[in-house]
């Protein structure tokens, strides 16, 4: 009888732990839509701010280029070694370019560079807007009379969006470059077949869907990168946990519209 009374508000203390936890991640699930729905509402409302959002792209598209490149291009040599002794053992080495562009195109590709630009962008947009939270920047824009969320958090979510899919198209034609240099360096095939091979597999419902989710994965990263850092407390210590979280949620985030996509485009494309 004491060991279970003992027990108990250990249990209690625990189980309210949980409950809190539940109910302030719905809470943030809730501010998160409602500070998506203010973007849209931001969005077609003037004045636009076209030279901040050309600059936010060309600094998130320069900045993950090489990033970008390189990760595809380990993951053309990575996912080519590792199948093709699984297809040599079958015959069916001829296979190999139609099975590493539909991979790469229609999942590998979006998923893993999206998840990299997490990292990289989301994180960045968090920290950047985190700090001048903090440092009293955007309180002083509004005191000034100017919009900030139209300035900083419109601005860097559209390019996000604008952004990833060119990002995306950019590392899979590395990868599939890095799968053609095994392809003739093992098993001696011309750069020419290859792509032949590659570009007759490809059909426009291995693109559409894959190019269409890639707008909603540079959606999710922007929007959630920039919820973090705009509304960041706790002075400086919060720059580095908004920094944090944004990249975790992003990431998330991505695993679950990706979810969505493949789900749609099997009813829709029957894949």
């Amino acid at each position: 009888m004491i060991g279970v009374f003992s027990i108990s508000p250990l249990i209690m203390a625990i189980s309210l732990k949980i409950v809190q936890n539940i109910k302030s991640f719905l809470a943030e699930i809730g501010e998160l839509s409602f500070f998506a729905l203010r973007y849209f509402k931001e969005l077609f409302t003037k004045p636009f701010e076209f030279k901040e959002l050309l600059l936010q792209g060309y600094k998130m598209g320069n900045k993950s280029l090489l990033l970008v490149g390189v990760t595809g291009f380990i993951l053309g040599l990575v996912f080519t070694l590792q199948s093709r002794p699984t297809l040599m053992e079958f015959g069916a080495e001829s296979w190999m370019p139609s099975m590493v562009s539909i991979s790469i195109v229609r999942e590998l590709g979006p998923v893993i560079i999206a998840l990299i630009c997490a990292g990289k962008i989301s994180s960045g947009i968090g920290a950047e807007l985190g700090s001048m939270r903090v440092t009293e920047q955007i309180d002083a824009m509004e005191v000034s009379g100017t919009n900030p969320f139209k300035y900083l958090v419109v601005t860097r979510i559209l390019a996000a969006t604008l952004i990833l899919p060119l990002l995306i198209i950019f590392g899979d034609a590395i990868a599939l470059l890095g799968s053609a240099l095994i392809e003739n360096l093992k098993g001696d095939v011309s750069f020419q077949l290859y792509y032949n091979k590659v570009f007759n597999a490809l059909k426009f419902s291995d693109l559409i869907p894959a190019t269409v989710k890639s707008f909603f994965f540079g959606f999710a990263i922007g929007l959630v990168g920039c919820f973090k850092g705009y509304n960041c407390k706790k002075g400086t210590v919060g720059v580095g946990e908004a920094s944090n979280s944004a990249v975790v949620y992003a990431s998330m985030l991505l695993f679950i519209i990706d979810f969505i996509a493949v789900f749609i485009s099997d009813i829709f494309f029957e894949i």
